[in-house]
């Protein structure tokens, strides 16, 4: 019945078709005519095998999009600079594997690319030649906001003029997306693009986002804040987050989830403020250890604090105590105090709290924990 059913309605359609003079000159495309409606198959022995290309080996691949996430305050976008840098200069991963050089297209809605994620790069050895920032779009002669369902497209063009883009970051995912990020449909439509594009440029893409407050122990795919469909769509999940240790807290970083791959496995990491440039200060990541053992194993001992059992305050006082290392800029800190998601009110709090010393300098004002010298 269905066969038949199928088979009138192709035919209701050539007699359409056909009364109505056939196709114009317009429907011819370089001696194509097109066709009547009807599924395209491909037949397996028709198709030829290939292996995934990573780009880095069994983290990051090819033509795949990746998922970064983590609680606030884990130093992701800090995670995606590493890799950034790591990719501009040719340099090496954690595991100590050489990656080959390629440029890199960062997109980022919030940190500016001056005064934060510039000097990140910097300091983490990045070529700034293979780095480009997505600034925006020029529509009728005047700058405006990238909008990837309108302007993935232009992108693509421009990335292959560039030529050798190995990797895109997006910061965050979640403003790619014009509706609502809990909805599956809504995600996965607004994800396709960025999907797209990673496969027709041949490079590895990561959106960076948030874990749900309150959801430790549970699977760290779940954990992903929004619709389920942001840890679907993507090929790798990485998740960012801290943990008790015998000797103390420590941060790793592991795979939740790969549909290319092992999703076991990480490496301990952690992060140190140190000045750039003469004046200008920036945080690095330091990689350390492999680690073995599932995500949901490794991140069932995470701290509490960001994800929710310490008070907001608490959790911002061990924030200002793991920036403050050195003196640092007033404006830094409430980058990365954005970042982190503490709201500017809890860190003023908290820096009273803790009795942080805030001076004037030459080029603005300055924080810095009362044990420092001054």
């Amino acid at each position: 019945m269905q066969v038949a059913e199928f088979r009138r309605n192709l035919a209701l359609l050539d007699a359409e078709i056909e009364a109505s003079g056939g196709f114009d000159a317009d429907d011819l495309v370089d001696g194509y005519r097109p066709e009547p409606y009807g599924i395209v198959l491909v037949r397996g022995d028709e198709i030829e095998p290939v292996p995934v290309e990573w780009l880095w080996r069994e983290w990051l691949a090819l033509g795949k999009t990746h998922l970064l996430a983590g609680a606030p305050g884990q130093g992701k976008t800090t995670i995606a600079m590493s890799m950034a840098a790591t990719v501009s200069s040719g340099g090496c991963w954690p595991n100590g594997a050489i990656c080959s050089a390629g440029n890199v297209l960062i997109w980022s809605a919030e940190d500016d690319f001056a005064d934060t994620l510039l000097p990140r790069l910097i300091r983490m050895g990045a070529d700034r030649r293979r780095v480009f920032f997505i600034k925006g779009v020029r529509l009728d002669g005047e700058l405006a906001t990238f909008n990837p369902a309108r302007d993935m497209a232009g992108l693509t063009a421009t990335a292959r003029a560039i030529g050798n883009v190995k990797l895109l970051i997006v910061d965050p995912v979640v403003s790619a997306v014009a509706g609502d990020s809990h909805n599956n449909g809504d995600v996965r439509k607004a994800l396709q693009p960025i999907v797209d594009l990673a496969s027709n440029l041949h490079c590895a893409a990561i959106g960076i986002t948030h874990l749900s407050k309150g959801t430790a122990g549970r699977d760290p795919v779940e954990r992903v804040t929004g619709s389920i469909a942001f840890t679907a769509v993507v090929r790798v999940v990485m998740v960012a987050a801290k943990v008790e240790g015998e000797d103390g807290d420590r941060r790793i970083l592991v795979r939740s989830k790969s549909n290319l791959g092992p999703d076991d496995g990480g490496f301990e990491y952690s992060m140190e403020m140190g000045e750039t440039l003469p004046g200008i200060e920036a945080a690095s990541i330091l990689w350390g250890n492999a680690i073995t053992g599932s995500a949901r194993d490794l991140l069932a001992v995470a701290s509490a604090g960001p994800d929710g059992e310490k008070s907001a305050v608490a959790s911002a006082e061990l924030f200002l105590r793991e920036l403050l290392t050195v003196t640092t800029a007033s404006k830094v800190v409430q980058s990365e105090a954005k970042e982190a998601g503490h709201a500017w009110a809890t860190v003023r709090r908290a820096a009273e709290a803790l009795g942080v010393i805030m001076k004037k300098g030459p080029s603005g004002w300055y924080w810095q924990l009362p044990q420092l010298p001054a």
